[in-house]
């Protein structure tokens, strides 16, 4: 799917809660570096209080990212908070890296969420997500993760 794909019909809610999906480029699993998984984990903190957004549920596996996020303030659009989640962490990682190439893939997917949506169970589906690749047999020995839900 391309990007323009992606970009058709995205609307931004006030106050609408979103999943949201992307990848590195070429999904390299560039975030099996330990250290390069806590650069983009701090990032979604710094995210969340530059743009007075909520990261819901969140899991940060080796080559993308699955989010459920709430938009909280007027003003603040999907498009602005996931571009700057994806550039800021790009631009410190290349820091961190010594390098200043293409880190993430231009597009994203997002769904909008309906009122009839179960959050929580969206949450652990995010959350799952290192089970279901085999990278460990109990999510609490996964580190790059977190949710209101659970």
């Amino acid at each position: 799917m391309s990007w323009s794909d992606l970009r058709k019909g995205r609307y931004t809610q006030e106050h609408g809660e979103y999943f949201v999906t992307f990848n590195t480029y070429n999904k390299i699993p560039h975030f099996t570096d330990f250290n390069l998984a806590c650069v983009f984990s701090q990032q979604i903190n710094i995210n969340e209080a530059k743009y007075s957004c909520t990261w819901m549920s969140w899991v940060l596996m080796p080559d993308h990212f699955h989010g459920l996020l709430r938009l909280n303030i007027k003003g603040s659009t999907l498009p602005r908070i996931v571009g700057a989640l994806k550039g800021n962490s790009s631009f410190i990682i290349n820091k961190e890296r010594g390098q200043k190439e293409r880190f993430r893939q231009p597009s994203f997917y997002d769904h909008a969420l309906r009122v009839d949506d179960n959050r929580k169970k969206l949450a652990r589906y995010i959350i799952a997500n290192p089970l279901r690749k085999g990278l460990v047999n109990n999510i609490g020995d996964y580190p790059f993760w977190n949710s209101i839900y659970l």
